[in-house]
């Protein structure tokens, strides 16, 4: 995964409350194996219609709206099921960060374990942005280490983000990379439980 330390692009807004995880990447499309290519199938049946053409009243679909590597969302994002499959799919659409009120707990963890940032924040702020967003283009900048939100209109805010993965974030590293750096440990550890396993 590639880090980063501030993010800076266009925000889109999808003002809908609830959104689960089937909406994000519905359950015909899990049985692909690999991490990447569910892009395309993001919010498939909101995106597409029945005889597989974009929607054009989908918004994310709007002109306006293409190329956009922020979005922002309403309450209780990613609720529903707990699959990982949601952010693989939110982070190959484009999207880095996703902004909102709430999120659902498991969605919030998958986010963070994929390089993904999400970002909660008070419901007024949360539609500010959505009320701005909608008005394109929109820029946001986000700081991650100093844990803050801007815009070019002179809205600042601050999130807060646990330390832990904070660090994980800024450095791109996910959990097996982590336990990685323990690999000497882990080998004198084992070594050690060796000798002993022989000595008794």
């Amino acid at each position: 995964m590639g880090g980063f330390k501030k993010l800076a692009g266009k925000a889109v807004a999808m003002d809908r409350v609830n959104v689960d995880t089937d909406q994000i990447i519905p359950k015909q499309f899990l049985k692909r194996i690999e991490k990447t290519g569910f892009g395309r199938f993001a919010f498939y049946d909101w995106r597409y219609k029945e005889n597989g053409e974009l929607n054009p009243e989908f918004e994310l679909n709007f002109p306006e709206n293409q190329g956009a590597n922020i979005l922002i969302a309403n309450k209780n994002f990613g609720c529903g099921s707990s699959r990982e499959h949601a952010p693989w799919a939110l982070n190959d659409y484009g999207f880095q960060a996703v902004i909102a009120p709430s999120f659902a707990d498991i969605f919030y963890q998958n986010c963070l374990k994929n390089g993904m940032l999400p970002i909660v924040l008070e419901t007024s702020d949360v539609e500010y942005l959505l009320k701005a967003a909608k008005v394109q283009p929109y820029k946001l900048h986000i700081d991650l280490e100093e844990e803050k939100v801007e815009d070019e209109s002179g809205f600042s805010v601050n999130f807060t983000i646990h330390p832990y993965w904070k660090k994980m974030l800024v450095n791109g590293w996910d959990e097996i990379q982590i336990t990685l750096q323990y690999a000497d440990s882990i080998k004198e550890y084992e070594n050690n439980i060796n000798t002993f396993e022989l000595v008794k």
